[in-house]
């Protein structure tokens, strides 16, 4: 059986076609999601929405472990700006997503103008984290790595509670599978940021 297929309890998102009956902008985007909040909603290259329902709550909680360890390396740190999982960012290839965690340099998130950062930001970030919840279909969320390493996301990890594996995204490189680690070394990218996955798994 192949692991990748969804099986009763993963969900598949929702995918939407919208054009050519609609096309919805940037900023009509943008309002939709706000009017929707109780979904997550993220917008492919292709203009098809697609939507998914709220995380459980012990995901939530292990996520917010996450973003709550990066977040103290960033303050730290300062080079950068972090992120959480309610915002969006539109990626070069015209795709909306919302990373679970993402981190960006400094230099460029303040070369974006003010205008635009309130919105999804024009801009892919470096670093980006997806943790898979029990229901989340493995091939969506690996398929959704590699669009961020195609638009420039430098370093992405992919953690997997379900089987307990992380997935190491790098631009040009084969995908690293690690199973079980303990931590996570933010490289060069992220000099001194370790993640202690004891309270993920």
């Amino acid at each position: 059986m192949n692991a990748n297929l969804p099986v009763a309890s993963e969900i598949v998102p929702i995918v939407l076609q919208l054009w050519p009956a609609i096309a919805m902008t940037d900023d009509q985007f943008y309002e939709f999601c706000q009017l929707n909040r109780d979904f997550r909603i993220e917008r492919n290259a292709t203009g098809e929405l697609i939507i998914m329902p709220p995380t459980g709550s012990e995901t939530d909680e292990r996520n917010f472990d996450l973003i709550g360890q990066l977040w103290a390396w960033t303050k730290q740190d300062s080079t950068g700006v972090g992120f959480g999982s309610s915002g969006g960012f539109t990626l070069p290839n015209g795709a909306v997503k919302s990373p679970d965690a993402a981190w960006i340099k400094r230099t460029r998130w303040e070369a974006i103008p003010p205008e635009q950062r309130k919105k999804f930001a024009p801009i892919c970030p470096e670093f980006v984290i997806e943790l898979r919840s029990d229901s989340d279909n493995l091939q969506v969320l690996q398929d959704k790595m590699q669009e961020y390493i195609d638009n420039g996301t430098q370093l992405g990890w992919l953690i997997d509670r379900k089987q307990r594996q992380v997935f190491i995204y790098r631009p040009n490189t084969a995908i690293e599978v690690i199973d079980n680690p303990k931590i996570l070394s933010g490289e060069a990218l992220l000099p001194g940021f370790v993640l202690d996955l004891s309270q993920i798994w």
